[in-house]
């Protein structure tokens, strides 16, 4: 397959950035560099509303760096957008031509409604959240929309933004207690004034730098065990204390927090302000990060021009599942099948009342199915500990941190031992009874993995029948099983303790 390379050159108003995506059919799109370089453009803007010689100055020598950076990348298409400080610069356009000239750079200047629309097409084609309300707050605008059920349904550009409200709103460094109440009165008011956002009763999900550093203070402050801010959730109670907490230090402690960007420590303290705003009006008791934005979405929406079925925004997962799965070696056609053996397996256990039959756990089954001990493609006989690694600590879109956690739990499932020391950082996180189904539907997992140990789909169906005092399983096969025999004879223990009697297995070879 080839690998499609794009690079997005992304002009904001507090920063400039150059991205470079790869995407390949298979494995799917990966970011594989990043450079950021702080400009604070719409400072630049005079009085007059024009963008002064310093900051064009500041902008071409950027763009001059990105384009040597390039020449070092076999990059298929290049795509330059400008947003809100060139967009409200009176001499935006010959700033485009100058860039033209002088670097050789085109650069599109989207419009409000496409830089909100990119945003959210970036969230829904990589979380899990149905419907939401989200804010990408850059230094000069502030872009919103309400989605419901993947579906956008409103959008709107603001034109204010954190260096903005900065440059109106605080006198010294940072807010003092008058100013935060000032630009909170301001948030507000603009965003009461938009009537579909009020009283959603949904979570607000912030998109772009700011939030992420939000994000990075919070999980640092709590020792959080996990990797990663892409789908990162905090409550609302969590998100005053953090606001009061950060909006109380000095810019010289907020330069040193972990977690928090030091070039963004001067305007952390009004983009709170307008996110605590935009909550009350929505109502929302969930603050949510995504770390895809705008230039994701521009990749995405580009990708699915060419090839249609490549992201579905209905079951994000499955599509994260099938590029995690190609690209740790695990073949479509035995996943299928260990997901069928688990589903069926599971079906049997529940018409006998060994489970209880829940329409989630098949789920939960079916998700861990696909990616299974993918840790085997580094290391067989460390597959369970390298699987929990893998998929506890790299973001998975279209699942949040705790789903994603069960999905290590069950995923690289070998025995309770392990279960319960890859656990024991997160017992907070789930119920006794929740652990308990978890444990279960591992053993299911562990014991239908073994019926497929020669990775020739032997084994072609399966019943039970409660004796009483055992359970007897018969497993129907095509061929000679005689390692999926020896594998499951073996894996039996684990199902045991879900029946809690002793279980015989017979093998029988039919015909055909």
């Amino acid at each position: 397959m080839i690998a499609y390379k794009t690079a997005i050159i992304d002009i904001g108003s507090n920063t400039v950035r150059l991205v470079i995506y790869q995407y390949e059919q298979r494995t799917g799109l990966k970011e594989i560099e990043n450079v950021k370089a702080v400009a604070r453009l719409r400072s630049f803007i005079d009085e007059t509303g024009m963008l002064a010689e310093e900051g064009i100055m500041r902008l071409e020598n950027i763009l001059r760096s990105f384009r040597e950076i390039l020449e070092d990348y076999n990059i298929e298409y290049v795509r330059a957008i400008a947003t809100a400080s060139i967009r409200q610069a009176k001499n935006g356009q010959r700033i485009l031509m100058r860039m033209k000239q002088a670097v050789d750079v085109d650069i599109e200047l989207l419009s409000e409604t496409q830089e909100a629309f990119y945003g959210y097409y970036a969230v829904v084609h990589t979380t899990s959240t149905p419907s939401g309300v989200t804010i990408d707050m850059g230094g000069g605008s502030t872009e919103l929309t309400y989605f419901d059920e993947k579906e956008i349904m409103q959008s709107i550009s603001l034109p204010f933004g954190s260096v903005s409200l900065k440059q109106q709103f605080v006198s010294g460094e940072i807010m003092n207690e008058q100013e935060r109440q000032r630009v909170y009165d301001f948030a507000r008011a603009q965003f009461e004034a938009i009537e579909w956002l009020k009283n959603l009763q949904l979570p607000v999900i912030g998109i772009g730098g700011s939030a992420r550093n939000m994000a990075t203070y919070d999980q640092h402050r709590k020792n959080y065990p996990l990797s990663g801010v892409h789908q990162y959730r905090i409550t609302r109670e969590d998100f005053i204390d953090i606001a009061n907490k950060l909006t109380s230090l000095s810019l010289s402690q907020l330069q040193k927090l972990d977690g928090l960007s030091s070039d963004r420590a001067d305007i952390i303290g009004p983009v709170i302000e307008v996110f605590h705003a935009l909550m009350d009006v929505v109502g929302a008791q969930k603050f949510q990060f995504s770390r895809k934005g705008l230039r994701e979405g521009l990749v995405i929406h580009r990708i699915l021009k060419q090839h249609p079925h490549a992201f579905d925004r209905y079951d994000v997962f499955s599509t994260t599942a099938k590029f995690l799965c190609a690209e740790f070696g695990k073949d479509d056609g035995q996943i299928k099948h260990h997901e069928y053996l688990a589903k069926m397996l599971y079906q049997q256990l529940a018409d006998l009342n060994f489970m209880d039959a829940q329409p989630q756990n098949m789920r939960y089954l079916s998700d861990a199915a696909k990616v299974y001990f993918i840790g085997e493609y580094i290391d067989k006989d460390a597959a369970s500990q390298h699987t929990f690694y893998i998929l506890s600590n790299r973001a998975i879109d279209g699942l949040n941190h705790k789903e994603r956690l069960r999905l290590a739990l069950l995923a690289s499932y070998k025995n309770k031992d392990n279960f319960k020391r890859y656990v024991s950082p997160f017992t907070a996180w789930y119920s006794p009874d929740e652990l308990k189904t978890y444990q279960e539907l591992g053993s299911i997992l562990k014991f239908t993995y073994a019926l497929d140990a020669t990775k020739r789909n032997v084994v072609r169906k399966m019943r039970l029948f409660d004796k009483g005092d055992f359970v007897e399983m018969h497993i129907y096969t095509n061929s000679n099983s005689l390692a999926e025999q020896y594998r499951s004879n073996r894996q039996t223990k684990h199902l045991e303790r879900v029946v809690k009697k002793p279980i015989h297995l017979h093998f029988i070879e039919e015909e055909g």
